[in-house]
């Protein structure tokens, strides 16, 4: 059995532990709410633009796959926007609740690089077999979650605009859960 694959369907679960210590031992103030919604707000909006042109195909649980080789919008810049965008939106929550601090932050960033990095070796093992040296070329060229200044304007065979109802469709799910975590959040601020 190969555990990245496990971590891979698990991924939308993992966070759960995370948030729910932060929100139970939150103790927000206005300057943790603001500098955090700020953060969290930035990799909400990365996430949104990476799947506002790859879709629902982000969403799956199952086998890791793409069909094709997205290199437009964030992914010209780093090849896994969604994952940044995720950290971001996990620090920049852990910043506004002001919980643990800094030990909750730093468990969670020491097991979401370690669960990121794995999750994206096999997904880039799919890559490299499914579109070969189009695909190395990419990576030779654009970072994995460090973005590059300017924007990767190799070679590709796909191109895709982003499309704001296949974004809203692909991140309705995040959109709720995000809401509800800083609704909590603020509320824990106001009744402090």
């Amino acid at each position: 059995m190969d555990i990245r694959l496990k971590i891979f369907e698990m991924r939308s679960y993992t966070p759960i532990p995370f948030l729910l210590v932060m929100v139970a031992f939150a103790e927000p103030t206005l300057i943790s709410l603001m500098s955090g919604f700020s953060v969290a707000l930035i990799g909400e909006a990365i996430r949104f633009w990476g799947v506002s042109i790859c879709g629902s195909e982000t969403r799956t649980t199952g086998a890791v796959g793409a069909t094709n080789l997205i290199t437009d919008g964030p992914f010209g810049y780093v090849r896994n926007p969604l994952y940044v965008g995720n950290i971001m939106m996990y620090v920049g929550c852990g910043i506004m609740s002001n919980a643990v601090v800094p030990y909750l932050a730093l468990a969670a960033f020491v097991w979401f690089v370690i669960q990121y990095h794995l999750i994206v070796s096999r997904e880039e093992e799919h890559l490299r077999t499914a579109f070969g040296d189009e695909y190395t070329a990419y990576c030779e060229n654009v970072p994995r979650f460090i973005p590059r200044l300017t924007k990767y304007s190799g070679e590709h065979s796909f191109h895709r605009d982003p499309n704001v109802s296949r974004g809203l469709q692909s991140e309705m799910r995040t959109l709720q859960a995000f809401s509800a975590v800083i609704a909590l959040i603020i509320f824990r601020y106001f009744v402090r």
